[in-house]
């Protein structure tokens, strides 16, 4: 991170060069890409230069976590178009894509980024923490800032062998189980929620759900540090023979010819992806109204429809109700509010000392 730190004291056009060159990494497989990262420069018309502002030009920085990349490559150049419309002004996206985690540190030591769009609220709360964005930012963008939804899937080996139907089968002897570590992987925290809440949201104690979380555990043969990290050892290595995972990836991986097996448990966690503006940026950068209007715009029909066509569950209604019969019904969702919110929930499960270290002692 010196790097970014010293490029981004050079102006804001070193980082424009930086984001065209230095990252670069392509995403392989849809269902690894909560780690990838990448970063693009979008302009916002043909004519426009992709490094060069002139006169009220302007350029807007968003850091987001790999998957949304599809997304937002169709919804940017709507928005960048209707700003053009609307205001008679040019603006052109800097993109960063990545695992959520590195994301979010990647902004706390220096990267500039005027919105972040990011896997859960607690990488945003770090943000906040860090000083970078002011407090009550879920309340400055509609649906409390939650921008996109989706729900954990189990990806199975072909055939199904093991029978993998329901979150109870994990628990069976014989069952290899892959996901990543959720003290290193935010994505990760969401499958422990939604292994837990499994029992605990339909009538089971704690007690019960410790002892059912204790048994997947012990049925997970290694924990990667990160999604891509997982997949890599479900796919590649041939390990495990059902890996935890969220049902955006899967049907994006469809998309792209990758036709793989997976089971949408009807007790769900709904993994919620909150998005904001960095407060402190924008002030400096003098780009607060279009980065509030980008963000406003991300809830609008066209916006939500284009996060649709990639996997995400919408969180418009009428575009909700337009794709329906794209997603399989949850008979029992919640949601991390359900569990106490993300600060009990850190407290609770993922702190040093709590329940996961406490699981992980206890394993075989």
């Amino acid at each position: 991170m010196r790097l970014w730190r010293s490029i981004i004291k050079q102006g804001r056009s070193w980082k424009r060069f930086v984001s065209l060159f230095v990252v670069g990494v392509g995403l392989s497989f849809a269902i690894a890409s909560c780690a990838g990262g990448n970063q693009t420069t979008t302009g916002a018309s043909p004519g426009a230069s992709p490094v060069a502002n002139s006169g009220g030009d302007k350029e807007l920085t968003l850091v987001s976590y790999a998957v949304t990349r599809a997304a937002y490559e169709k919804i940017i150049p709507q928005f960048t178009q209707q700003w053009k419309q609307q205001h008679n002004q040019n603006v052109t996206f800097n993109q960063s894509y990545g695992g959520s985690g590195s994301q979010t540190r990647a902004v706390i030591d220096g990267l500039e980024a005027d919105v972040v769009a990011l896997a859960l609220a607690l990488d945003t709360a770090k943000i906040e923490k860090a000083g970078l964005i002011q407090p009550g930012w879920e309340k400055k963008a509609p649906n409390n800032a939650i921008v996109t939804k989706s729900v954990a899937a189990l990806v199975t080996r072909d055939g199904n062998p093991k029978g993998i139907k329901t979150w109870a089968d994990l628990a069976k002897n014989g069952v290899g189980v892959i996901t990543a570590n959720p003290k290193t992987s935010g994505g990760a925290r969401w499958n422990f929620l939604g292994l837990w809440g499994s029992v605990t949201r339909t009538g089971g104690t704690d007690a019960q759900a410790l002892d059912y979380t204790t048994k997947v555990f012990n049925n997970t043969p290694v924990l990667p540090r990160d999604a891509r990290e997982a997949s890599d050892a479900f796919f590649k290595q041939g390990q495990g023979d059902v890996l935890i995972n969220y049902e955006n990836e899967m049907i994006l991986a469809g998309l792209n010819g990758e036709k793989l097996p997976y089971v949408v448990p009807e007790i769900n966690i709904s993994i919620d992806n909150p998005v904001a503006v960095v407060d402190k940026n924008v002030d400096q950068h003098g780009t607060r109204e279009i980065a509030q209007a980008f963000v406003e715009y991300l809830f609008t029909p066209p916006a939500q429809r284009e996060f649709a066509k990639v996997g995400f569950r919408p969180v418009d209604p009428t575009v909700a109700a337009e794709v329906t019969q794209q997603y399989p019904k949850i008979q029992n969702l919640f949601t991390a509010q359900d569990m106490g919110g993300w600060d009990a929930i850190q407290k609770q499960f993922f702190d040093d000392g709590a329940i996961f270290d406490k699981i992980q002692a206890g394993i075989k």
